[in-house]
């Protein structure tokens, strides 16, 4: 429990853990086995020996290795490179990381009282207690714990010392944590802030986990005229590019197709083809799914008319 202090920072009191005592020490553990298969069966993914605490289902052992380890550039005990296997250094690398930033900027009121706050939100992990959204599981503390760097992807942050806007120097040194991203999107092909440039920036959310959402009724419809004397090919058109385009992309790089929400007005002039399209895409997932593909539409992927 944190508590204000009279001092500069938070106070935190122990509740779940002790002193003297690691959070990873107050759990019994298995080591496990993780695979996908088709329904040819052949495997799609495979590992061996996922620790995890015995109190932890099989599925949830699976999203753990399947989608949240990270699978490469991990200092191994042999002093080469790999993946993550235990669950133990996911839940370290995150809580370290919330950790290092709250003293960074003067969070806590002492040293003790980020101790207890590293070693309560670690143990609420390992309890499945209390856990970050699935960005934080993919990309948090990947920097702090493993070095990992990679070039920069078009990211911005606030500099906390100066407030002002900054690029970021490269990927996971101030990593994109965030769940879900609302975008805008203009009636232009290729200019910033249009239907094109709109691809580039879902991009850079699919590729580290996030999902994003975007009205699409400032888009004109099928055959309206352009600036340029033509007509517009129309919106189906474009959100069906954008759709193949998520489809491509494996959410945070691992086994789960991009998130990706979209709305449209009642009063747009391409509403009925929308709505159908989206009857469509569930009879297909049906079908799939009668068929044996249970695997087929891994990620989340809406469509809404407002």
């Amino acid at each position: 429990m944190a508590t204000p202090s009279k001092a500069k920072g938070l106070q935190f009191t122990r509740k779940f853990t002790k002193d003297g005592v690691t959070p990873y020490d107050m759990f019994e553990y298995d080591y496990r086995d993780s695979v996908i298969k088709n329904p040819n069966g052949e495997k799609v993914f495979e590992m061996n020996n996922v620790e995890v605490p015995k109190q932890w289902s099989q599925i949830a052992t699976d999203i753990l290795a399947q989608k949240y380890f990270r699978k490469a550039g991990v200092p191994q005990a042999d002093g080469s490179l790999g993946r993550e296997t235990s669950v133990k250094q996911v839940a370290h690398r995150m809580a370290n990381c919330w950790r290092v930033w709250g003293e960074r900027y003067g969070y806590f009121a002492s040293e003790k009282d980020a101790q207890v706050f590293y070693d309560e939100l670690a143990y609420s992990i390992l309890n499945q207690a209390c856990v970050p959204n699935s960005p934080q599981w993919f990309n948090t503390g990947l920097h702090e714990s493993y070095g990992i760097t990679g070039k920069p992807q078009g990211h911005y942050y606030v500099d906390a010392n100066d407030g002002k806007l900054k690029k970021s120097s490269n990927a996971y040194e101030r990593p994109q944590p965030h769940a879900c991203f609302i975008l805008s999107v203009s009636d232009d092909l290729v200019n910033d802030g249009g239907i094109m440039d709109l691809w580039v920036r879902e991009a850079r959310i699919f590729k580290y986990g996030s999902g994003v959402g975007t009205n699409f009724s400032h888009i004109r419809g099928g055959g309206e005229k352009l600036s340029g004397g033509g007509t517009s090919s129309g919106l189906m058109s474009f959100l069906k590019i954008g759709d193949r385009a998520a489809g491509a992309i494996k959410s945070g790089g691992t086994t789960r197709r991009a998130a990706k929400m979209v709305c449209l007005d009642l009063d747009h002039p391409e509403i009925m083809e929308f709505i159908n399209w989206k009857v469509g895409e569930e009879k297909k997932v049906a079908a799939l799914v009668a068929a044996g593909y249970d695997n087929s539409y891994e990620g989340e992927d809406y469509m809404t008319v407002a």
